[in-house]
């Protein structure tokens, strides 16, 4: 993926802002081992001990000493540092591994959280003495990549040699599923392995629609800022100002649409005993999930802290529905999917046929993390129909297009096309960054339902991955497929 401008972020659960304990003024840091003696390096090594720390306030006084003060970025150091805390909850402590690649101008490094998930990290800096910090990549990485970058190879080569990695994983019954390899729109790769219906022997296909899991929060995301460029919202507005009768009224009277988006709001999630309890066939709207969490006294103060929340874009496709006058799915049918050519994508009901459409299969049927063992069904975990946070289906050419559409602003105008890209605030007039940079990093996981979608906007590339297994089997591909294609020389 893409380097970004310190503070910014592309979608999702794979990228993140930067940010670093301060050290004008203060003992550096001993860097650790490996890392180059240098203001860059000692850069890195005082991002780690400010993010190992655990404390907010190291995070936020690196973003106001080391971050390029001319970044464009309006994330106060505060806000950026409220974002990496969400993020160092799910990792834990970061210890380096191994130090890939170094520079003047950029260094990045493989490391491991405490529960032993591998990332890597790429730090861009301004060139001159000071070394500003001015973008921080951050990827899932593997152990395949501690022993170092595949050797050069060409396109064809890459793609060959990927393709028979993905064939392996589905001789394993790792992988069940479609892919695709686009550069610069155009399809390189597009092939299905598997079955979409084990029962009846049914091959998947490349046009096979799967379950997309989260990744509907982006056309959730999308929708709100159509709507806010039209002038029907604003990213300031309330929660309550739409929805005036939401159960929770300190939700309602603090809570922003901001907030909601980047998963600040302190709105928990609908899965829990709620959601086990109730019946799957009764959640087939939107609103229908609201019952399950919108009663609930918030987890934190909104803007206080970053979770994961799934409740907070159920609260958002409401707040579409009110402010567009439409029903959440015709909105996105109408708004997104048609103008996208995205004929083979909708949030269909469980219990109507579709055609080519995978059955989940999950060895997680009861809650029971499994890598092995036999799979059943995921009619059981999954509601009758999806929502604004995830659970609609797509393939992966509709996926393409939809990407294509959105970098030819079909979608949105271009300042708030940048904004869904980089995390940049929607200028007033224009755009708010180069298209060079930035792009996409999205994935949906659950029982049975994994899918992955990747733009990188710096080399063109697209790769997405869907699958009817159980996560990371997906995501496994994509990253299969990232580590090839880094082989090919630009």
């Amino acid at each position: 993926m893409s380097f970004l401008r310190a503070g910014q972020t592309v979608s999702a659960a794979l990228i993140a802002a930067a940010s670093i304990l301060a050290f004008a003024g203060s003992q550096r840091p001993e860097p650790p081992q490996a890392l180059p003696d240098t203001p860059a390096g000692r850069r890195v090594a005082a991002f780690l001990a400010a993010f190992n720390s655990a404390e907010a306030s190291q995070l936020e006084r690196f973003f106001k000493e080391s971050a390029n003060p001319e970044s464009a970025s309006p994330r106060t150091p505060a806000e950026r540092a409220v974002r990496l805390q969400g993020l160092r909850s799910e990792t834990g402590a970061l210890k380096i591994l191994k130090v890939e690649a170094r520079s003047v101008e950029s260094i990045s490094v493989i490391v491991e959280g405490a529960a032993g998930r591998l990332l890597r990290l790429g730090f861009r800096f301004v060139p001159g003495p000071e070394a500003w910090l001015d973008g921080l990549m951050l990827d899932d990485a593997s152990r395949e990549d501690l022993a170092g970058p595949l050797a050069a190879m060409g396109l064809e080569e890459a793609l060959r040699a990927f393709e028979s990695a993905v064939e392996q994983a589905a001789a394993a019954d790792e992988f069940s599923g479609s892919v695709l390899v686009a550069r610069d729109g155009k399809t390189m790769l597009l092939r299905a392995w598997g079955l979409a219906s084990r029962e009846f022997n049914v091959p998947n296909r490349p046009d096979t629609k799967f379950n997309l899991g989260s990744i509907n929060k982006i056309f959730t995301r999308i929708s709100v800022g159509q709507l806010a460029s039209k002038g029907k919202l604003s990213l300031d507005d309330t929660l309550g100002k739409h929805l005036p009768d939401y159960p929770n009224r300190d939700a309602a009277a603090k809570v922003t649409i901001r907030q909601l988006l980047e998963m600040q709001s302190g709105i928990g999630d609908f899965f829990g005993a709620k959601f086990d309890a109730t019946p799957k066939n009764r959640l087939r709207r939107n609103a229908d999930f609201l019952p399950l969490f919108s009663a609930e006294p918030l987890l934190f103060e909104p803007g206080s802290q970053r979770r994961y929340s799934n409740g907070s874009y159920i609260v958002l496709g409401e707040i579409i529905a009110r402010a567009s006058g439409m029903d959440y799915f015709d909105y996105v049918r109408e708004n997104i999917f048609q103008p996208a050519g995205m004929t083979n994508t909708d949030s269909y009901e469980a219990d109507v046929p579709v055609p080519n459409l995978a059955e989940g299969y999950t060895r997680n049927w009861d809650g029971t993390e499994r890598t092995s063992g036999p799979r059943r069904k995921n009619i059981y975990t999954r509601p009758a129909r999806g929502s604004a946070a995830g659970g609609g289906y797509s393939t992966v050419e509709d996926l393409l297009r939809f990407t294509q559409a959105l970098l030819a602003d079909k979608l949105l105008p271009p300042a708030y096309t940048d904004w869904v890209l980089t995390g940049a605030e929607p200028a007033a007039e224009g755009r708010a960054a180069s298209r060079q940079r930035g792009g996409l990093g999205i994935a949906g996981g659950a029982p049975g339902i994994n899918a992955a979608l990747e733009l990188d906007l710096e080399t063109g590339t697209t790769v997405i991955a869907m699958s009817n297994l159980d996560p990371p089997a997906a995501m496994e591909i994509a990253k299969k497929a990232r580590r090839f294609l880094a082989a090919v020389p630009r």
